[in-house]
């Protein structure tokens, strides 16, 4: 549905001012004027969607896992330099002008407007122009609804102090920030009405045709995030009130869902089918597909690696995102608590998502990380690596940052022929064989029938399993966290594995429920908001000291977006302006 509208609202806009040549013509479509069908109606109600869906790779991807512990964008010589910007949001030192920050403002309240634009439409019309119900248009504004609410949810998490707009036209031109706990209770009761009056989860088989579609479970999974950083965002403890939705979601109270055997069917091709997926934004090869773009995971495997997957209906990929070392040039375990993701999944050697990535045919595929030699056999049937970009080396990805272009592999410590070895690891100073890559999202053979398809998971159930889990842990009940935790952990191990937690919970420590916590969710751009919520994410990791205070926590507002609004205040510790 999503593709046809857009398909055919892009077409209409094209078209408008193409008929009729002698007529007086118009750059903008009015509301009035192009509501006329019920094709229409969905074409409104669906353009916010896209835009939410393109939101969650860019800036909102790379602050929430960049600035944090698992991800890295270093320097890889000469490649990713980008005048140091990715250096600033590793370390947390960003500056007004800088254009990640920037991004999340703007992305967010650009989708804000568009579903407040939309509320607005749909409220004005007559359903029975449409052919179409009252129930029917409340249902898409209350999903336009909850859509707003992710957008502020989101807003709240990384500037605290925003705007409230809620109407369209916006009733101030200007408006002033509102208090944190303002914009939380807005959000709150947002979602509590929602929760009663949209659609429950039909069946028992996956969101199937109504992935996309906000239901009872999707907006109580919202609930369940809101209370859990209630005490990080208004500094008040709502952990009771998010165990209670968390326990009703899984009891089945809004709908059938359960934690999938596979690991990776939340993620694969057919993931509309999976029962773990509350909500996702829908995916397809020549469609939307954000999941899979530059900003994303596209670019989170290394220069000419797309011979190894066999997908070579795009370009070269590129080694924007890739995983922090654990191990430092002398081939020892980095010391410092977090980051070092490889090393956090390493603690449990028989998990089986640390097999390397390969697919084997008929769109499925093993292993969740590429690493070392990448293998593939050319059109001569001859066995071909992956090598750099300028051909000067054969890649060999190890758990480590540094320069060692043509080392031999089974070298700890750069040894490159080209020159006397460099012994530093930073930000600074990688190649292109410089750490561990996550591929989460499978990227199958350009004649795979699911190559490109995965819709991307944002709620799962496994996230509310742990989000009770957390809630048991702080209120003192290990065992009934160590049973939430193994109810997923479970498809990771073999069975009777050692890897899994003991009745009495014991292995449980605040920092492994946060590994856990990583282990769980790498890649899913929630990272930087479960490190603010244990209180360590201005602590240190890789090439990253512990900071003086923790008030970039909270992002700063860009100078252009405090030029072009005078009401908004600089949030504490950044750059003002006149």
């Amino acid at each position: 549905m999503i593709r046809k509208y857009l398909t055919a609202l892009a077409a209409l806009t094209l078209l408008a001012g193409c008929t009729g040549l002698d007529e007086t013509t118009y750059d903008i479509i009015t509301s009035e004027t192009f509501y006329q069908t019920r094709d229409n109606v969905y074409q409104g109600y669906v353009r916010a969607f896209e835009h939410a869906y393109w939101s969650c790779a860019g800036s909102n991807f790379q602050v929430q896992e960049n600035s944090a512990d698992h991800f890295m964008t270093p320097n890889r010589q000469g490649h990713w330099l980008d005048g140091q910007t990715y250096f600033r949001t590793h370390w947390h030192r960003w500056t007004i002008d800088d254009g990640m920050p920037d991004g999340v403002w703007k992305n967010n309240f650009q989708g804000i407007v568009f579903t407040n634009s939309a509320i607005a439409d749909l409220s004005k019309l007559d359903p029975a122009r449409f052919n179409m119900t009252p129930a029917e248009i409340n249902n898409l504004i209350g999903n336009l609804r909850a859509l707003r609410a992710w957008f502020y949810l989101r807003l709240l998490d990384t500037f605290r102090n925003i705007p409230l707009c809620t109407t369209y036209p916006d009733e101030e031109i200007q408006p002033s920030q509102v208090p944190p706990e303002q914009t939380f209770a807005f959000i709150e009761a947002e979602l509590l009405e929602l929760v009663g009056t949209l659609d429950a989860k039909a069946g028992s088989a996956g969101n199937g045709l109504k992935q996309g579609m906000w239901t009872k479970a999707a907006v109580a999974a919202l609930l369940v995030r809101l209370y859990l950083n209630a005490e990080l965002w208004i500094g008040q403890n709502r952990y009771a009130d998010c165990a209670a939705y968390a326990q009703r979601i899984i009891d089945g109270e809004y709908g059938t869902y359960a934690i999938a055997t596979r690991w990776d069917a939340p993620f694969d091709w057919n993931n509309e089918n999976c029962e773990e997926i509350i909500y996702a934004f829908t995916s397809s090869y020549g469609y939307a597909h954000w999941v899979y773009s530059n900003d994303m995971f596209w670019w989170g495997a290394p220069f000419k690696a797309s011979p190894y997957f066999g997908f070579t209906d795009w370009g070269d990929m590129n080694a924007r995102f890739a995983l922090q070392p654990g191990l430092d040039l002398a081939g020892q375990p980095y010391t410092f608590a977090n980051g070092q993701p490889v090393q956090k999944f390493k603690k449990y050697p028989d998990d089986v998502r640390l097999k390397k990535y390969r697919n084997l045919g008929n769109s499925t595929r093993e292993g969740m990380f590429i690493y070392g030699l990448l293998d593939y056999t050319d059109a001569t049937g001859t066995t071909q690596y992956v090598r750099a970009d300028n051909d000067k080396y054969m890649l060999y990805l190890r758990d480590q940052v540094g320069w060692f272009e043509d080392t031999d592999t089974a070298s700890i410590s750069p040894r490159p022929s080209g020159g006397a070895p460099v012994m530093i690891s930073d930000m600074d100073h990688a190649d292109q064989s410089s750490g561990w890559c996550l591929i989460k999202y499978p990227v199958y053979r350009s004649d795979d029938a699911g190559k490109i398809e995965a819709d991307y998971a944002l709620l799962r159930l496994a996230e509310i399993y742990y989000s009770l889990a957390e809630c048991k842990f702080r209120a003192g009940d290990r065992p009934a966290a160590a049973r939430l935790l193994n109810t997923v952990r479970a498809r990771y191990y073999p069975p009777g594995s050692p890897s899994l937690y003991t009745d009495d919970g014991s292995q449980i420590t605040e920092q492994e429920l946060l590994d856990e916590w990583g282990r769980e969710f790498i890649g899913e751009g929630i990272r930087r908001t479960v490190l603010c919520r244990f209180g360590v994410y201005n602590g240190e990791w890789w090439d990253k000291p512990a900071e003086a205070d923790r008030h970039t926590a909270i992002l700063p507002l860009s100078r252009g977006i405090l030029n072009s609004n005078l009401n908004l205040v600089q949030n504490p510790g950044y750059e003002t302006i006149n």
